[in-house]
């Protein structure tokens, strides 16, 4: 039994911010305007409390007035706690906000937790990563898949880690990629012109949630609208940013990138190239004139992320420029 008096609770608005970030993570500074756009919910927003100590934390995101949560992205608990007691907090404090947000039987939502890209070298990031994933793996949770975080910058000055913000490693100035010598490109014409290309390239994916898409049973159709319907319809940046790329000529579609903004940065959505065409150095040329499209507009950074295991792209990404300054731990309860 717990040796101290516990208090799980969720938060009674936005004016308990302050109480909620006692404990500390990368993500602290974007939790006003989630509250004020409504991306999060006190309800679905969670503290463990021993008086006025904060001995534990966890929240659900959403998009802008969503109706329900779509990940799970805060989960903290008070390290100086011995790790048994710590464990028991944060895997009580998990039971009670579930069984408050979601109904019975209900399927939770993704876990997405940043993490140092050199975490497993660094003893003490390596201990708060896995005592996370420890007690989330007691309710249920796996681990899908690790990804990379990646950002593009006309010139990154050293940044100090902050309880806000991560270490992102000094840079020289990055130039633009080279411009494209063997494609063209245009405008995604509607909805139908990128589904068609997006199909064909999750034929053979190595993206650990479109190989999980397909293995749920779900057809490579399926899992490109819900992908449009779920995310690229959401971006309030112009689609006409969205590119198509094409052999010259009327030599036929290539592949395609989408840069866009979500609600929080300049982003590479999403990129492709056609099975037919792979292995012929395109991805280059389509991420250089999505990152082209995205800087013309003056942007200070862009941000992207692949699967660690997805080499041919993490390449390509480092070709073009971006570093890895994060990686992403994504859990998920089957």
């Amino acid at each position: 039994m717990t040796p101290i008096s516990v208090n799980y609770r969720s938060l009674s608005g936005p004016e308990e911010i302050d109480l909620f970030c006692r404990l500390s993570y990368v993500l602290d500074h974007e939790l006003a305007d989630d509250f004020a756009e409504g991306r999060r919910r006190p309800e679905w927003t969670w503290v463990a409390l021993d008086g006025d100590r904060l001995l534990a934390r966890l929240s659900w995101w959403t998009t802008p007035g969503g109706q329900v949560p779509l990940q799970f992205d805060f989960f903290d608990v008070d390290d100086s706690l011995p790790r048994d007691l710590r464990d028991e907090i944060g895997l009580r404090l998990f039971r009670a906000a579930t069984a408050a947000v979601f109904p019975d039987g209900a399927e939770l939502p993704e876990c997405g937790r940043f993490v140092p890209p050199d975490w497993r070298e660094d003893p003490a990031a390596r201990e708060v990563v896995e005592s996370r994933t420890r007690v989330l793996e007691g309710t249920g949770a796996r681990l899908l898949v690790e990804r990379l975080r990646l950002q593009w910058t006309p010139a990154t000055p050293a940044t100090p880690a902050t309880p806000a913000t991560p270490t992102v490693p000094a840079t020289p100035a990055t130039p633009l990629p080279d411009t494209a010598e063997r494609l063209t490109f245009r405008p995604v014409a509607d909805r139908e012109d990128l589904l068609a290309l997006m199909e064909p390239v999750l034929a053979g994916t190595l993206d650990a949630h479109g190989q999980a898409e397909l293995a749920a049973g779900r057809t490579p159709r399926e899992v490109a609208e819900r992908h449009y319907d779920d995310e690229f319809a959401g971006f309030k940046s112009p689609q006409d940013w969205w590119r198509i790329a094409e052999l010259p000529d009327g030599g036929g579609p290539v592949g395609f990138v989408v840069p866009a903004r979500n609600s929080y940065n300049p982003i590479i959505a999403y990129i492709g190239v056609l099975p037919a065409h792979r292995g012929h150095g395109y991805i280059d040329e389509i991420l250089a004139e999505g990152t082209r499209v995205l800087a013309a507009e003056g942007v200070d950074r862009i941000r992207a992320s692949t699967d660690l295991g997805n080499v041919p792209m993490a390449k390509a990404f480092a070709r073009a420029g971006y570093i890895n300054f994060e990686r992403t731990l994504n859990l998920v309860w089957d």
